[in-house]
C-alpha cells in the first residue's frame, strides 16, 4: 500500500473514532481505501451532509492529538469476545475463523478496530488541512441488497491541501456536468418512481436528441450494407434456453409471465431473435456476410444500488447488430466494424476511449463450464488481436470479462465521476451456430457453420446520450443539437415575422423554436442560454423591415465556473443565416 493510502485508512478509523463519540451505539461495517480517498459504513445512526463539517472537527482534534495506531495480533475467540457488540463484525470474524487461526486489530487511543492495515504509525503523518468529508448514502452490508442499508461516509484526503482544493474544483464541476443533472435541466429526460427505478422517460428534448442518434447511426450502417429489423420485446422460455441465456444470464433477466400457460420473459439480447431471422432462408456463401441490424429494446435487472441515470438502467435501446459469415471473413468484418466505431467516435468528438480485449476464465466453471471447443476459443481471441494490431489500436487484456459465448472486443470510456463503462463491444460467437443450426451453403454444396459477430458501436442509446451530455457539459454539437435555433422577438408585434423565420428554417431542417413569452428580452436570452442552444435570433424593427437577423452565439464553449463564451456575430441577411448553419450542420461543426 502507497504510503498516501494508509493515511487515507488510518483517516477512516478516526472517522469511526468521531461517529462513536457522537453516537455511542453506533455498529460499525467496514472502512476501506478508495480512488482518493476512503468511505466508513455505519448502522445506528442519523446523519447529514450538514452534519460532516461537526464530524470533520472531530476528527482533526483527533489528528492533533498525535495518536499512536498500534497493529495487535489475537485469537478469533478473541476477537469475538472483543466485539462481541458489534454485529458486522462478528460476521466477518466468524468467516475468518474457517481459513486462519489468527486475526489483525489495530488499537488508536481508545478505539479498536478489526483491520489488516497498514497504517500510518502516528496521526502527525497526516495533513490536517487536506482531508475532507464529502458527502453521505446509503449502501447495503456487502453490497447486498438483500442485507440492511447502512450508512455510508465518504472522504477524501492529499497529502497538499491545494490538491484537495484542486480535487474539489474538478468534483465541483463534475457534478454540474453530469447528465443526470443536466438531464433535468435541459429537459432531456426524468425517472418517476412510480412508474419505476432504472425506467427513465424521454423528454421531447431527449427524444429529439434520441432520434438524431438513431438517423446518423441508421444513414451510416445503410452505407456499410447493414439491413434493419425488428423484433419484439417478449419470447416464449425454449428460446433463452436454446441460446444459453437462461443457463448463464438468468439472474440479470426479469422473472418470467406466464400466458396461456407457457412462460415468456423480456429479452435481455436481441440475438436469439436475430438468429430466428438468419435461420428463415437457407442462405448460400454468396448471401454472405448478412448483416442484420436493430434498433432493439430489451430489459435486464440491474440492482438498485447500480442504477445511474441513464447509464445503468433496467430498459434501453441497443444500437445491435449480428453479422452472419464465413470464417475466413472473419478478420476482415472485425476490421470493419472497429472502422466503423472510429468514425463515429470521431464525428461525436469523443477521443477518451481504449480497447479491452476479453478473454474467458476456465476456471469459472459456472460462466464457461460447457465450453467444448477451447481452441475455437483461441482462435477467435487471436483474430481479434490481430483486428486491433492491423489498426494500430493498443489495448488492455481482461481475463474473465468474455460473454459465455466469445471472447470480445470492449470499447471502455469513463463517465464524469470516473467511473470506467462499456461504450462499445465487438463480440465473436461460434457457439450460437451449433445450438441454432445456423449454417450456410458453401460452394461445393456442403453445409458448413456461420460464424457471427455481435456488435454495438453506439452501445446504448440511452448510454451514449449519458456520456455526449456529460462530455460537452450539455453544449452539444449544432448537428445534434434538439433545438438548433431559438428565434426571440423583441416585442409582440415581431410574432409574425418570428414565426415566418421559424417556417423557413424548418422547411429547411433546421430544429427551431420561437420564444413569444411575456418576459423581458434580456430573461428570455438569459432562458436559451441556460437550456445551451447553439444560436439565437433576436429580432425587432430594424430587422423585419431588411428581412435580416440579429445572430447570438452562446453555449458553444463551457469553462469550470460556468462561463459562457457568447458571440454576438451581428445582423446579417436571414437566408444568408440559413446557408451558414446548413453548412456547419453538413460539416459536422
Amino acid at each position: 500500500m502507497q504510503e498516501i493510502d494508509k493515511k487515507r485508512h488510518s483517516l477512516s478509523h478516526l472517522l469511526a473514532m468521531a461517529i462513536l463519540e457522537k453516537f455511542p451505539r453506533a455498529k460499525l461495517g467496514i472502512g476501506p481505501v478508495i480512488e482518493n480517498g476512503f468511505y466508513y459504513d455505519f448502522d445506528g445512526i442519523k446523519i447529514s451532509d450538514e452534519d460532516l463539517k461537526n464530524l470533520e472537527g472531530a476528527m482533526l482534534k483527533l489528528i492533533n492529538k498525535n495518536i499512536k495506531f498500534e497493529k495487535k495480533i489475537i485469537t478469533p475467540k478473541e476477537a469475538e469476545k472483543l466485539f462481541k457488540d458489534q454485529p458486522y463484525k462478528l460476521e466477518l470474524i466468524r468467516e475468518f475463523k474457517k481459513g486462519k487461526k489468527t486475526i489483525s486489530i489495530y488499537k488508536s487511543d481508545n478505539f479498536i478496530d478489526l483491520c489488516s492495515g497498514p497504517h500510518v504509525k502516528n496521526t502527525k503523518e497526516i495533513n490536517p488541512k487536506s482531508f475532507k468529508l464529502i458527502k453521505t448514502a446509503g449502501a447495503y452490508w456487502r453490497g447486498d441488497e438483500k442485507n440492511k442499508m447502512l450508512t455510508r461516509i465518504y472522504g477524501l484526503y492529499f497529502d497538499k491541501e491545494e490538491e484537495l482544493n484542486d480535487y474539489l474544483k474538478s468534483l465541483e464541476y463534475a457534478q454540474k456536468c453530469d447528465h443526470r443533472t443536466l438531464g433535468e435541466r435541459l429537459n432531456i429526460f426524468m425517472v418517476d418512481e412510480e412508474i419505476g427505478k432504472g425506467l427513465p422517460l424521454l423528454l421531447p428534448q431527449g427524444y429529439l436528441l434520441r432520434r438524431r442518434l438513431e438517423d446518423y447511426i441508421y444513414n451510416l450502417e445503410r452505407e456499410n450494407g447493414y439491413q434493419h429489423v425488428l423484433t419484439p420485446v417478449l419470447a416464449k422460455e425454449d428460446l433463452y434456453k436454446k441460446s444459453g441465456h437462461l443457463a448463464h444470464y438468468r439472474d440479470d433477466m426479469y422473472s418470467p409471465i406466464e400466458i396461456e400457460n407457457e412462460k415468456y420473459y423480456l429479452k435481455p439480447m436481441n440475438c436469439p431473435h436475430h438468429h430466428s431471422i438468419y435461420k428463415r432462408n437457407i442462405r448460400s456463401y454468396k448471401d454472405l456476410p448478412l448483416r442484420l441490424a436493430e434498433f432493439g429494446h430489451v430489459h435486464r435487472y440491474e440492482r438498485s444500488g447500480v442504477l445511474t441515470g441513464l447509464i445503468r438502467v433496467r430498459g434501453f435501446t441497443q444500437n445491435d447488430s449480428h453479422i452472419y459469415m464465413k470464417k475466413e471473413d472473419l478478420e476482415k468484418e472485425i476490421e470493419n466494424v472497429l472502422k466503423m466505431a472510429q468514425k463515429v467516435y470521431r464525428d461525436f468528438k469523443i477521443t477518451d476511449y481504449w480497447y479491452r480485449l476479453s478473454l474467458p476464465d476456465f476456471k469459472n466453471k459456472e460462466k464457461y463450464g460447457d465450453i467444448k471447443n477451447k481452441k475455437m476459443w483461441s482462435d477467435g481471441s487471436n483474430v481479434l488481436k490481430r483486428a486491433l494490431k492491423n489498426l494500430g489500436h493498443k489495448f488492455t487484456e481482461a481475463i474473465g470479462e468474455a460473454t459465455f459465448y466469445g471472447p470480445k472486443i470492449d470499447i471502455q470510456i469513463k463517465n464524469i465521476l470516473g467511473k470506467e463503462d462499456t461504450i462499445g463491444t465487438v463480440q465473436v460467437d461460434y457457439y450460437s451456430a451449433s445450438r441454432f443450426n445456423l449454417f450456410y451453403i458453401d460452394k461445393d454444396g456442403k453445409e458448413k457453420p456461420v460464424v457471427i459477430v455481435h456488435r454495438a458501436i453506439m452501445g446504448s442509446f440511452e448510454r451514449f446520450m449519458a456520456f455526449l451530455l456529460e462530455k460537452t457539459c450539455g453544449n452539444l454539437p449544432l448537428w445534434i443539437s434538439p433545438i438548433q435555433v431559438k428565434i426571440i422577438p423583441v416585442g409582440e408585434k415581431f410574432n409574425d415575422y418570428g414565426e415566418n423565420i421559424l417556417k423557413k428554417l424548418r422547411e429547411n431542417g433546421i430544429y427551431a423554436e420561437i420564444d413569444k413569452e411575456n418576459e423581458t428580452l434580456g430573461k428570455r436570452i438569459r432562458n436559451a442560454e441556460i437550456q445551451k442552444i447553439p444560436y439565437i435570433l433576436v429580432i425587432g424593427e430594424r430587422e423585419k423591415n431588411e428581412k435580416t437577423v440579429s445572430v447570438r452565439e452562446s453555449g458553444m464553449i463551457n469553462t469550470e465556473d460556468d462561463n459562457y463564451k457568447k458571440q454576438n456575430i451581428g445582423v446579417m441577411p436571414f437566408e444568408k443565416f440559413i446557408e451558414k448553419i446548413k453548412k456547419e450542420i453538413e460539416e459536422k461543426r
